[in-house]
């Protein structure tokens, strides 16, 4: 469970970290970090994401920032809640299936994502047959490029 509690710990610091904003920063971004809330370029500067993507996330209840007029303000939860998000995607699951787990989530019980057991195997069994397939389609498209293409026509194709 420390390792979680770090984790989550971890997962906040990167949105709030103060040496990745740009030395001339408006007030009211300075504001708004000093009263734990960060806008959108931040939270998604933090992770690595569009604010296309943030907003699409938005539109699907996935997130739902406080607003100060037209600007979105993310707090730790909605930090967390996206690192979730962002996992949930990085392992296979649908968005429909991530709202369900945040639905389930709980901030302070350290869980990374709530994943029933079931539900965990049967991703692992996804993945491992689209690793198998990826595998396949590589190995074909070697076989491929080796008939189509001898070391002399390679050369002779690349300049």
């Amino acid at each position: 469970m420390e390792n979680n509690a770090h984790g989550r710990f971890a997962t906040i610091y990167e949105c709030y970290k103060k040496d990745d904003l740009p030395d001339k920063q408006n007030e009211k971004t300075a504001q708004s970090s000093s009263n734990g809330l960060i806008t959108i370029a931040r939270l998604a500067r933090a992770h690595g994401i569009s604010l296309r993507t943030l907003r699409f996330y938005q539109d699907k209840g996935l997130l739902a920032p406080a607003r100060r007029g037209k600007q979105r303000l993310f707090g730790p939860e909605d930090c967390e809640r996206l690192a979730l998000i962002l996992q949930g995607k990085r392992l296979g699951f649908t968005l429909i299936e991530v709202r369900q787990m945040l639905a389930a989530w709980q901030p302070d019980a350290g869980m990374p994502l709530p994943i029933g057991r079931k539900k965990c195997v049967e991703q692992i069994n996804l993945l491992e047959r689209q690793r198998h397939e990826i595998g396949t389609a590589i190995a074909e498209l070697r076989q491929i490029y080796n008939r189509m293409f001898t070391a002399g026509d390679t050369m002779a194709e690349d300049r």
